[in-house]
């Protein structure tokens, strides 16, 4: 089979060799989780970075735990991110499956929609797993 017939059986919901599919790809991504509260920014022309070291959620195909760390680094406009609210919705995260990869982009699209930064990056440090450990970064500028 052609990369070409691949992409294709993918598209039209078919089963990778290795066992992926649509419903996988899109797990997690419209699951409703808690909201992130903001309040206002008092001063303009900082940036904001936020650790969190203890980020886990399940692999839709394996039902594995994920582990790995979310860093939020944001410069605010109008409203700063409230941080209990934040640490809420992240720990929301653990009884979701959801890759890696969407897992970050859905971040970001949160928070942008929660407190509309100058701009934003999330970046996902996950743990090792298979031999491999994987990095992800997605931008709002």
């Amino acid at each position: 089979m052609t990369g070409k017939d691949s992409k294709k059986r993918q598209r039209d919901g078919a089963t990778t060799k290795l066992g992926y599919n649509e419903r996988h790809a899109k797990s997690g991504i419209s699951i409703p989780l808690p909201d992130i509260e903001t309040f206002p920014n008092q001063y303009k022309g900082y940036d904001i970075t936020i650790v969190i070291p203890e980020y886990t959620a399940i692999c839709p195909k394996t039902n594995l735990p994920d582990f790995g760390t979310i860093t939020l680094h944001y410069k605010p406009d109008k409203h700063c991110l409230e941080l209990k609210a934040l640490k809420m919705y992240i720990h929301a995260y653990r009884n979701v499956g959801i890759f890696y990869e969407n897992a970050v982009n859905r971040i970001l699209h949160d928070i942008v929609r929660a407190c509309r930064p100058v701009w934003a990056q999330v970046t996902g440090d996950f743990s090792a797993r298979g031999g491999l450990s994987s990095k992800i970064q997605a931008r709002y500028r």
